[in-house]
């Protein structure tokens, strides 16, 4: 069943990048784990799966060290849900992208704690796009001020945008909020950033990643410019909280 799901995502994506000009090898598909058994993530990583997304930091964490004596670094573990700052440093070197930075104290505590691994944290900043009450992520007018102090950070390269549109039955709803965002990204991947200042570390290169959509409205994020879309339901099925 798995295997149909995956192979049925997989045709959708490049569905989408046909529909928008684009090549796929330019979306990176996130099977987002949350809940799910080390058993299910063994069973989508034999059918391609490499990069998987986890909302706590502790199951994060956990199921990186059972499998990392299995998969290595072949194996990409992406922090999606909200991360409190106390819990940074459990995952900063387990991580491969953190998608929920939202904050400059969030910001100045991955640095401190980078610096202490002596690695460069790769994160993106979690943008509230709908501005829904029910959600983290910083508001448009807020992004261009945040983007500007996080650069001044020598531990982290902020490396795109990532946000979690509303949930809706009708995917084309979302529309606007992933064109939206896009618009938002390039305006800062084109923004004369003096990237030559010593106390700025930005490269405009690097800055390539638009996280957004999820099961109901992944198509419609392709066609709007995403890199990454994070999946759950979609790969896994539902979640059967009797057994969390």
């Amino acid at each position: 069943m798995m295997e149909k799901r995956i192979t049925e995502i997989r045709q959708h994506i490049v569905a989408a990048c046909e529909r928008a000009g684009r090549n796929p090898s330019e979306v990176t598909l996130i099977a987002v784990s949350k809940t799910k058994p080390i058993s299910m993530i063994e069973e989508a990583y034999d059918l391609g799966i490499r990069d998987f997304g986890e909302n706590k930091v502790q199951e994060l964490a956990k199921k990186h060290d059972q499998l990392i004596e299995k998969y290595g670094d072949n194996i990409k573990w992406h922090q999606i849900g909200h991360l409190q700052r106390n819990k940074v440093k459990q995952v900063i070197d387990k991580a491969v992208l953190i998608h929920s930075v939202d904050s400059l104290r969030l910001g100045l505590m991955i640095d401190k704690e980078a610096a202490k691994k002596g690695i460069v944290c790769d994160i993106l900043i979690e943008v509230n796009i709908a501005k829904e009450e029910s959600k983290y992520g910083v508001y448009e007018e807020d992004l261009i001020p945040l983007f500007m102090e996080l650069i001044k950070l020598p531990h982290i390269r902020v490396r795109g945008l990532m946000t979690i549109a509303p949930y809706v039955t009708d995917p084309e709803k979302n529309r606007k909020y992933f064109s939206k965002l896009r618009q938002l990204f390039i305006d800062i991947k084109t923004k004369n950033v003096d990237n030559g200042h010593k106390d700025i570390y930005f490269n405009p290169d690097k800055f390539d990643i638009l996280s957004m959509g999820m099961t109901g409205d992944y198509q419609v994020a392709i066609e709007e410019g995403a890199t990454m879309v994070r999946i759950g339901t979609g790969i896994f099925g539902e979640r059967n909280y009797s057994e969390q």
